[in-house]
C-alpha cells in the first residue's frame, strides 16, 4: 500500500492533528469520559439512588452504570438523555453529550467521523475489509478482535458501538448519496468465519437496495486497476466542500487541497469504470452467497 505522506499545511484539513497517535485523554478512565462518569455519580448520589435503582430507571444493569461512572464504557446518547431526566440534572449531562460522543472514536478517526456524520455524499474505496458503514455487528467485532496489539474488551465494545452509530447515516434525512467500491477479495475473506461472512454479504445486498446507495465490486481478475495506492474516501460536505480521507496503520490524513482532491477524484472515477456496474455487482454478491 502506498504510504500516506504528511499533508502540506494548505492541504491538511482544519483541526486535524499532524500526529494521530494515542493521547492520554483517549485512554479508558481519563478525559471527557471520566469527567462525565464522575458527574454522573455525583448526581446519582445526590438523588439518593443506588446503581441498581438508577439502572432500573434508565434501562441498564448495575454493572453498566458502574462502567459509565468509572469511565470504562462510553454511554449512548439515549442513556445520557434519560439519565439527565431521571437525575433532574437540568441539562448538565446533555451538555456533555457531543464531547462524549466524539470520544467513542479513536483519535485518528474523530475528525473524519464528524465530517462523515454531516456529509451529503460519500465515495468509499475498500480494499482490505468491508467498509465500516456496511459492517454487521458480528463482522465488526471480528475485525476489532483481530487487531494487534490486542485491544481490551472494553475498547472493542466502545469502538463497536461507535461503528454501529455511524450507520445512522442510512436513515438520515436528507439522504446522502453513497458510493462504495469493494474489492472482490474482501467479499471472499472469511473474517470471523463463513457464517459471519454470509451475514456480511446479506447486509451489503440489503443496503445496496437503497436508492441513494451504489455498490460496485472490483473483480480480482482485472488487468487494469487504479486502486493500488490503497483505500480512501471522498467526503462531500453540506457547505459544498470535498475532503479526502486516507488511512494506513492507524495513521490518518484529511486533505482539502485542490491538487490532492483532483488526484483522488480521478482515481475514484477510473475505479468506477473498471469495476462491475451496481446491478452486476449485486448479482455477483448473490452468487457469492450461493457459494458460502
Amino acid at each position: 500500500m502506498e504510504s500516506v505522506e504528511s499533508a502540506e499545511p494548505e492541504e491538511q484539513a482544519e483541526g486535524v492533528r499532524e500526529d494521530a497517535g494515542p493521547r492520554p485523554e483517549d485512554e479508558p478512565g481519563s478525559g471527557v469520559v471520566a469527567a462525565f462518569g464522575r458527574q454522573l455519580k455525583l448526581l446519582r448520589l445526590r438523588a439518593g439512588l443506588d446503581r441498581t435503582e438508577f439502572g432500573r430507571l434508565t434501562g441498564y444493569a448495575a454493572q453498566s452504570i458502574a462502567s459509565f461512572e468509572q469511565g470504562r464504557r462510553i454511554p449512548s446518547p439515549s442513556f445520557i438523555d434519560r439519565a439527565d431526566e431521571v437525575l433532574d440534572a437540568g441539562g448538565v449531562l446533555k451538555a456533555l453529550k457531543e464531547e462524549v460522543g466524539r470520544a467513542r472514536y479513536p483519535a485518528f478517526f474523530r475528525d473524519a467521523a464528524r465530517l462523515e456524520a454531516g456529509a451529503v455524499g460519500l465515495c468509499v474505496y475498500a480494499a482490505l475489509a468491508a467498509p465500516g458503514l456496511l459492517q454487521t455487528e458480528e463482522y465488526a467485532r471480528a475485525v476489532f478482535r483481530m487487531q494487534r496489539p490486542v485491544l481490551d474488551d472494553d475498547v472493542i465494545e466502545h469502538r463497536l458501538a461507535a461503528r454501529m452509530v455511524r450507520q445512522e447515516i442510512f436513515t438520515r434525512r436528507q439522504s446522502p448519496l453513497l458510493s462504495f467500491i469493494i474489492e472482490e477479495v474482501v467479499l471472499r475473506k472469511p473474517i470471523g468465519g463463513f457464517a459471519v461472512l454470509r451475514g456480511q454479504l446479506e447486509q451489503i445486498l440489503l443496503v445496496g437496495q437503497n436508492r441513494n446507495v451504489e455498490i460496485q465490486v472490483m473483480p480480482t481478475g482485472r488487468e487494469d486497476h487504479a486502486g493500488l495506492g490503497g483505500p480512501f474516501n471522498l467526503i462531500d460536505t453540506a457547505e459544498g466542500r470535498r475532503i479526502a480521507y486516507t488511512e494506513v496503520q492507524d495513521d490518518s490524513r484529511l486533505y482539502t487541497g485542490a491538487g490532492k482532491i483532483r488526484e483522488l477524484e480521478a482515481r475514484y472515477g477510473i475505479l468506477r469504470s473498471q469495476a462491475l456496474t451496481p446491478c452486476e455487482s449485486l448479482t455477483f454478491i448473490e452468487e457469492l452467497l450461493g457459494e458460502t
